[in-house]
């Protein structure tokens, strides 16, 4: 019962939405709006921890609140849809941006994942370390198995620098630079997400967003959640 009362919020045309219309919307488009999904005592609880004088964090899952909030029902609900019931998260981070701490994001894809120590792998690469721990980008068919779920501790509407999305443009693999700055950007779509609701998007789905008008927070916190192992002895980092 749980499950069809949240799904029947998501941001989809249809009026009766099931786990079909959200999976194949995540398919097609390549990110689905769920206005409620978090519970308001969870949302007070994650802003008391992620106060508005933080603006940024990696590397979350090992926080007891955001290990929850992973494993929470609403949140394996939407991963589980999409990924299946074995899926799991496999990083948490941070965002928050507010006029003391305001940036804009150029057209991008997330590209990297976070492992527990470097292998010279075919189509891995390159590798980086941030905050001590290896990140790497991996094969495009990787990628495009991961489920990112962004959760909104603010309101994030027009004026907070909203999320843009360009749907469909996931399907294309991971593009070159060249290729996405020449990638037309007219039909984008601005992503607006009450406080508690969820951004469900592809990582290799392209977007923008630009520094925030308000002066108000607008704090996200990003899970990415994964079904798949990795391949020849590669680990997750981490793994909830």
């Amino acid at each position: 019962m749980m499950k069809d009362a949240l799904l029947q919020n998501l941001a989809v045309p249809d009026d009766g939405v099931s786990c079909i219309d959200l999976a194949q919307q995540v398919e097609k488009s390549g990110f689905v709006v769920v206005p409620q999904c978090l519970q308001a005592a969870m949302v007070e609880r994650l802003s008391s921890y992620l106060s508005a004088t933080t603006y940024a964090a990696r590397n979350l899952l090992s926080v007891p609140i955001v290990r929850e909030l992973a494993g929470s029902a609403p949140v394996r609900v939407l991963a589980e849809t999409v990924l299946g019931k074995n899926c799991f998260a496999v990083k948490a981070t941070f965002f928050n941006k507010t006029q003391e701490a305001n940036w804009k994001v150029v057209w991008h894809q997330d590209l990297t994942i976070v492992v527990r120590e470097r292998r010279e792998l075919p189509g891995f690469g390159p590798w980086t370390i941030k905050a001590g721990i290896n990140h790497v980008q991996p094969p495009a068919h990787i990628l495009s198995h991961i489920l990112a779920i962004r959760l909104h501790l603010d309101e994030s509407g027009p004026d907070k620098g909203p999320l843009r999305v360009i749907p469909g443009s996931h399907k294309q693999g991971r593009l070159s630079a060249e290729r996405v700055t020449a990638w037309p950007k007219a039909h984008s779509i601005v992503c607006t997400v009450p406080r508690g609701g969820a951004l469900l998007m592809r990582p290799l789905l392209l977007h923008a967003s630009s520094a925030c008008v308000a002066p108000k927070s607008r704090r996200v916190i990003h899970l990415e959640f994964a079904a798949d192992e990795l391949p020849q002895g590669l680990e997750w980092f981490d793994r909830v």
